[in-house]
């Protein structure tokens, strides 16, 4: 396997398969191509003959200067449980403390139990939010109306 930074061109290859990846849930919009343009070097792909089988999507805050922020990662569904995302993550806290970033963030829905099982799993702590549901503290409203996240925080240094 092999790990390297995103392209422009790994859009084309990504974006048609989110979906799938995903289980039918629609996800693609959430990947709009100017992230593989614009956040190349903070961003990740992992390859395995050829064929993506994981990515990563990264960048660093423009507001708080200690901040990275994890935006979008996936797996193909054939290759779970085999420690790619592990191998992404590091990928992405290694070039965030490279880069004197201190706290890694990441959003999720809290209907999407993997997500939060996983981050929580790999040393993400839940921010204190202003509702709970399930059992886990979400920010009401975060992402517009009825749209509740739960907001994960990493220290990385």
């Amino acid at each position: 396997m092999k790990i390297r930074n995103v392209t422009s061109a790994d859009y084309d290859s990504i974006f048609p398969v989110i979906n799938d990846w995903w289980g039918g849930r629609q996800m693609a919009h959430l990947l709009p191509k100017v992230f593989f343009v614009h956040f190349n070097n903070t961003s990740f792909i992992i390859e395995q003959k050829g064929e993506i089988i994981g990515f990563l999507i990264g960048f660093f805050s423009q507001s708080d200067q200690d901040v990275a922020y994890i935006h979008f990662v996936g797996v193909h569904p054939d290759f779970r449980q085999q420690q790619i995302g592990k191998q992404l993550y590091h990928a992405f806290f290694n070039e965030a403390e490279k880069n004197g970033k201190r706290f890694v963030r990441a959003v999720t829905s809290p209907v999407n139990k993997t997500s939060i099982a996983y981050h929580t799993k790999i040393g993400f702590a839940i921010e204190q939010g202003n509702k709970e549901v399930d059992g886990v503290s979400v920010l009401a409203n975060y992402d517009g109306e009825d749209q509740d996240r739960v907001l994960f925080v990493k220290k990385i240094y």
